[in-house]
């Protein structure tokens, strides 16, 4: 006969047991665990992280300030397949209302760039975060969020690629921004 002390501790160990099982089958998965190894960090492009818009015409002095935006963090989550990664890129963008701002959106245009292996860019797209801006509401913040899908014959080949982010600035803006630095 088995002593009654080990009888009332069995359902204790029974549920300890039972925790455990379900505490392992709580965490990530080994095809996560790849996808996440694998799973390209986005960066930003340093001459696109700000842009500065003015109003047409020549003037460029502070008063002419239509908006001024930034690109802030950009993070990526994978979800591996049998021959491509699927990346969601999640960019956030901001943008300042300027003097010289007047009704209606403005438009804060941004690139995404896939570079493969080899440096080449093999995908590439541009958007825009819209913004309403005025003198009363001068701010305005999104996180955009894309889908990329990043073809492979091998899983080590998804390592290679890099995901550059940025905002896109006329030549003109691009000067600009070199010279404020």
């Amino acid at each position: 006969m088995i002593p009654s002390k080990f009888i009332r501790r069995s359902p204790v160990a029974l549920v300890l047991a039972a925790l455990a099982l379900v505490a392992v089958g709580c965490g990530p998965s080994a095809k996560e665990e790849m996808a996440a190894t694998y799973c390209p960090a986005p960066f930003s492009v340093q001459d696109a992280v700000s842009l500065t818009r003015f109003r047409a015409g020549p003037g460029r002095d502070p008063g002419d300030v239509v908006f001024e935006a930034g690109m802030g963090e950009a993070t990526s989550d994978c979800k591996l397949g049998k021959t491509q990664m699927e990346l969601t890129l999640r960019v956030q963008v901001a943008a300042v209302a300027g003097p010289a701002v007047g009704g209606g959106a403005v438009s804060v245009p941004y690139f995404v760039r896939v570079i493969g292996p080899s440096g080449a860019i093999v995908q590439g797209r541009e958007f825009e975060a819209t913004f309403k801006l005025s003198a009363s509401r001068p701010r305005g913040a999104s996180m955009e969020e894309l889908t990329l899908r990043l073809p492979f014959d091998k899983l080590a080949d998804v390592a290679a690629y890099r995901i550059a982010v940025g905002l896109k600035p006329t030549q003109e803006e691009l000067e600009y921004n070199r010279r404020s630095r």
